[in-house]
């Protein structure tokens, strides 16, 4: 049987002469494996005599220690071998470019209707999209038993709360956050939530903008003037304002507000059905009991509100024919913005 030494010797010439990586494997199994010679010198321990298994065992343990060495250090001379000579990277191939982001067309929307409005002395705020019956119904005029309620599909949460589904609900809020005192000039936009079917122009989640007033001598003149400014500022300087009669349990006299079309300016298109009109918002004088929810006396104060859908005037500007583009996150469909 080859002694330690003679064994040690054979396994670093084997080791230094493996020229790769497959072959180091079979060098390492063949001598420190389960089955390898090393490994089988060192099975032997058990039947020396006690004199001799010290010191035996000193060899094999530092025969053991040198090949294990011996086999990293050749290890990494072939590993390092294997990489290309020269620089790690190279610098004539073209960078990758990364695209730039782009602001999705109902933010930028929303943005250009608040800097209108903030332009006009309005403020804004947010406000939760999970509200209270008493906010989202009560304080607008429309209790349990109104029958403009049933015109809400609402998302119900636990017993008290609702996915909101106008952002109309933050007008008690703010009036009572002043603590009675006037003007108030506020505005806030967010997503609304209601069961409505999925099609071109409907969908369970849409953005609006709502916006009041509250003063001592408003009146409907101050609502005209502030919706023409703000249709201007959206579609155009030679935009004309429509009102029709409407009805919302929260405002009274209340309109409907049609711009003229933003395509064919009024001679008559698909878009507008040949009338030349586009509906945009619902207005209107705020009712005495909006105003007594929000602690306000209406023999003293009088306001104005109005609620816009944000899809409805993204699709107009960019003329998007169908509403759920805006939310499914289309590349393609986003990089025209």
């Amino acid at each position: 049987m080859q002694s330690i030494p003679e064994l040690l010797e054979r396994a670093l010439a084997h080791v230094l002469a493996s020229d790769s990586l497959a072959a180091l494997e079979q060098a390492r199994v063949q001598y420190l494996g389960k089955s390898g010679e090393l490994t089988a010198r060192m099975k032997m321990l058990a039947s020396l005599a006690p004199e001799i298994k010290k010191q035996f065992g000193q060899a094999v343990n530092t025969a053991k220690g040198r090949i294990e060495e011996a086999i990293e250090q050749r290890k990494a001379a072939l590993q390092a071998g294997a990489r290309p000579s020269g620089p790690s990277l190279d610098i004539t191939l073209p960078g990758r470019r990364r695209l730039a982001g782009r602001v999705h067309p109902m933010t930028a929307t929303a943005e250009a209707m608040k800097q209108i409005l903030i332009g006009l002395g309005f403020s804004y705020d947010d406000y939760p999209d999970i509200e209270t019956e008493y906010y989202n119904f009560d304080s607008l005029n429309t209790p349990a038993w109104h029958p403009a309620r049933d015109l809400h599909d609402t998302f119900y949460t636990d017993g008290e709360h609702v996915m909101r589904t106008h952002t109309t609900a933050y007008q008690a809020r703010v009036m009572q956050a002043s603590g009675g005192q006037v003007p108030i000039r506020a505005i806030t936009t967010g997503r609304c939530y209601r069961k409505d079917d999925i099609d071109a122009s409907h969908f369970p989640i849409f953005q609006q903008l709502d916006a009041f007033a509250v003063g001592h001598n408003i009146t409907m003149s101050d609502l005209r003037w502030t919706l023409t400014e703000l249709a201007k500022g959206l579609f155009g300087p030679d935009t004309k304002l429509r009102f029709r009669p409407s009805y919302f349990p929260f405002t009274t006299p209340s309109a409907e507000v049609d711009v003229s079309c933003v395509v064919c300016r009024q001679k008559g298109c698909a878009l507008c059905s040949r009338t030349g009109w586009l509906e945009v918002l619902g207005s209107g004088m705020m009712r005495p009991e909006v105003l007594r929810a929000g602690g306000l006396d209406p023999e003293r104060h009088q306001g104005f509100a109005f609620g816009i859908g944000v899809d409805r005037v993204t699709m107009l500007r960019h003329q998007i024919n169908d509403i759920r583009h805006l939310y499914q996150n289309e590349e393609a469909f986003l990089r025209q913005f």
